[in-house]
């Protein structure tokens, strides 16, 4: 008897114990799970392009790079005819900018870069590509297509820093008021924005972004050296020293 109820005491504390052993990990698990979405850690699994994201509204992004090339190793970045250059056109260094135009970092990369040509008008030109990221920014599509329509008007630029001036605005009927308030032939520019026409162009842009290793925006190049991501002044303002000295 005393042999039979010191088994069954046996079984009971092993079960015990088991259960205790799975609860313990399924709260490790749960833990870990909480602990990701608290810290706005997340997979992309489907495979589609993402953009660094950063919570935070008061520091620079210190995000991994949004780019594959190893910072300080240059690639060969080519600027074709039809690309929009601000600044001298013949300038020692070359920043080939990718971006989006509803990418809230790409907002304040590019107000980076408005003061870098502020500070370098004749050193530094500044090339502009499309990457839009349709499936987290519905309106970036249309806004590059949109600012290629204003280019053929020769208000590109111009079209560009409204459309970051007033992100938070950003949607379809914007879209077509920045191109009223700059004084465009509507008519010329909304049958180039309902036909389509410009989408080859930001489609080529952003694949050939793709080519060089950029998977998020803002994605830029200095003179071929990867700039990571949405910098401060400061950082690109070392880059182009370092660039001048050479």
């Amino acid at each position: 008897m005393d042999k039979m109820i010191r088994s069954k005491s046996s079984f009971i504390l092993g079960l015990a114990s088991g259960v205790a052993v799975v609860s313990l990990i399924g709260f490790l698990v749960f833990l870990g799970i909480f602990m990701r979405k608290e810290l706005g850690i997340t997979g992309n699994t489907d495979g589609e392009v993402a953009e660094v994201v950063d919570e935070g509204t008061n520091n620079e992004p210190n995000d991994p790079t949004p780019s594959k090339p190893e910072a300080g190793k240059p690639v060969s970045v080519q600027v074709a005819k039809d690309d929009h250059i601000r600044g001298n056109k013949n300038a020692k260094i070359t920043i080939v900018e990718w971006s989006d135009i509803q990418c809230p970092f790409c907002t304040r990369f590019h107000d980076t870069m408005k003061q870098v040509m502020k500070t370098y008008p004749t050193q530094v030109r500044w090339v502009f590509k499309h990457f839009p990221l349709e499936s987290i920014h519905p309106y970036a599509q249309k806004a590059a297509e949109a600012s290629e329509c204003a280019g053929k008007q020769n208000k590109f630029w111009e079209y560009l820093d409204a459309a970051y001036a007033n992100q938070d605005k950003l949607n379809t009927e914007y879209i077509t008021t920045i191109a009223k308030d700059l004084k465009l032939d509507m008519g010329k520019f909304s049958s180039c924005l309902s036909s389509g026409e410009m989408a080859a162009k930001v489609k080529k842009d952003a694949e050939y972004g793709q080519t060089l290793g950029v998977q998020g925006t803002p994605g830029s190049f200095i003179n071929g050296i990867n700039i990571p991501g949405a910098v401060p002044f400061s950082q690109v303002d070392e880059m182009i020293k370092a660039e001048l000295a050479k």
